[in-house]
């Protein structure tokens, strides 16, 4: 007999327990996760919105010369461009097919370098964010995946900020969002999933999905060549986790698909793709990457914890075995002196990023994932803190933290103003520094401010520009620099190269920071 106060506390129209039926259970509480999902989704638009501004303010720091550069080249001549840095007939690394297309753009359309770099920012943008879904969406069904990893790839890094293309913190991709880095990241994230759908469909993916997934690879790894590196290892780890394992046919498409992928890398008719892997000389410019890695890196020590409890589960788990192949070369860099296979590292970073956001929400227990949660939350606000400086290319530093504006980095102004002197392909005598920039503005240096591989006197060039900067040098020897190479402009400090008032050269301008230009006259 039922009391008078089990009637009172039931609600209406449910039935006693004893009157419950099994096709129709008590609905349970949704997961914290699923909560969780609208704030996600909220955070992952103010990012991309702030990323929006960056594509608009497109901030000049770093590599964005030698990309407007050869822009510039492929605009005034798209079948034989050049050298992007200097004047010399000699092909380049930096004319890859993404390039080619934005040089076809420059010169269909008529646009400024810069616009047409800003065309390519918001193309990376969307190819990265859209990438890191899709692959996360191959390796989790949870609707709370895709935007955590969107998160924890962009703010989960270290203390401080850290610039390098091919790098996916914030403060990177604010600086190299229109790099050709960042666009062959977003498609080898593409590429992946593509792979690993691949390989679980098997014989029934036909041939000619096959032979695109071989060209898919071939494009990245010519728009980036550290990029291709670093997508390849997650190829290989996407492969040794396929389930089921590929059966006879499979592999004959798979070797398919990397026969393709040859015969486009050996055809590229703008640089030779094979010969990188014989050059060196870039060791000095990545040792850096080896320095104060827990200041940079730190907070993703929380993705390799979540790794060691997916490999527990799992001997043949993708994110694995892509951080094991990328770290075993970066330590094998170090080891050797070989500093520029730490360019593999967002190899060992991204699989130990996307490992703890999905550990968040299908890792274990819910104690275990809650303390995923906890801990990845604390990383994300940390890191956050961490590139808060970076928001100074968008934000008026007044409306920002003196702590944050201290640490801020002011986008170089640029050498717009030479344009009205100088003309395209004009040679300028300038320091390596200043000569990372001017190529920008269609300018040519005598000595290349970034390495170049098929240069075969580089060296040549670079101990004349810096013999010609040294105060101790007879007079002659720097004339005879100046018209060895053909530099028709000197772009100096007043105390730098030939003293004023010297009859070799004609003050034209003074810039706006300071440096003065000077016209070359004897």
């Amino acid at each position: 007999m039922t009391s008078a106060l089990d009637h009172s506390v039931r609600p209406t129209g449910q039935r006693p327990d004893s009157e419950q039926t099994e096709s129709h259970p008590a609905p349970r509480p949704p997961r914290l996760a699923e909560y969780a999902v609208p704030v996600l989704n909220g955070a992952v638009l103010l990012l991309t919105a702030v990323l929006l501004l960056m594509v608009f303010r497109l901030p000049w720091i770093g590599d964005m010369g030698v990309h407007l550069a050869t822009i510039e080249r492929l605009r005034h001549d798209l079948l034989d461009p050049g050298n992007t840095q200097v004047a010399a007939d000699t092909p380049s690394p930096y004319n890859s097919p993404w390039m080619v297309l934005l040089g076809v753009i420059a010169k269909v359309s008529g646009l400024s370098g810069f616009m047409v770099l800003r065309f390519a920012a918001l193309v990376g943008l969307v190819l990265l964010l859209t990438g890191i879904w899709h692959l996360t969406r191959s390796l989790s069904r949870h609707r709370a995946a895709p935007p955590l990893a969107v998160l924890t790839l962009i703010l989960l890094w270290g203390p401080t900020f850290f610039i390098w293309s091919g790098f996916l913190g914030f403060t990177s991709i604010s600086l190299n969002i229109s790099y050709p880095s960042t666009f062959a990241t977003g498609l080898g994230f593409h590429f992946l999933a593509l792979l690993a759908k691949a390989l679980r469909r098997g014989t029934a993916t036909s041939w000619a999905a096959w032979t695109g997934l071989g060209a898919l690879w071939a494009l990245i790894m010519l728009s980036h060549q550290f990029t291709g590196v670093v997508i390849t290892f997650g190829a290989m780890g996407v492969l040794i986790s396929a389930r089921p394992w590929p059966t006879r046919q499979t592999w004959l498409r798979l070797g398919t698909a990397l026969a393709v992928a040859m015969v486009l890398l050996a055809v590229w008719p703008y640089y030779s793709f094979f010969s990188l892997l014989t050059i060196g000389g870039l060791e000095d410019i990545h040792m850096g990457l080896y320095d104060e890695w827990w200041m940079r890196f730190g907070y993703v020590l929380i993705g390799v914890v979540a790794l060691a409890f997916r490999f527990a589960r799992n001997r043949r788990d993708p994110l694995v075995w892509w951080f094991l192949l990328a770290a075993l070369m970066v330590a094998a860099g170090g080891m050797t002196g070989h500093y520029s296979w730490g360019r593999a590292l967002p190899g060992a970073i991204i699989p130990a990023q996307l490992a703890v956001a999905l550990a968040v929400v299908e890792g274990g227990g819910r104690f275990l994932r809650r303390c995923f949660a906890v801990v990845l939350a604390a990383g994300l606000l940390a890191g956050s803190w961490g590139q808060a400086p970076s928001l100074s290319f968008v934000v008026r530093n007044e409306a920002m933290p003196q702590t944050l504006t201290k640490k801020a980095w002011l986008p170089i102004p640029g050498y717009q103003w030479m344009t009205k002197y100088a003309k395209y392909g004009d040679v300028v005598m300038v320091d390596q520094n200043t000569g990372q920039q001017i190529p920008g503005y269609g300018f040519y240096t005598v000595a290349p401010g970034y390495p170049d591989f098929f240069l075969p006197d580089e060296p040549e060039r670079i101990e004349a520009t810096r013999r010609y900067f040294d105060r101790s040098t007879p007079r002659q020897e720097k004339l005879d620099a100046l018209h060895r190479f053909g530099a028709q402009w000197v772009l100096g400090w007043p105390d730098q190269g030939l003293p004023p008032g010297d009859p070799a050269l004609r003050k034209v301008k003074t810039g706006p920071n300071g440096m003065v230009l000077y016209k070359v006259i004897g």
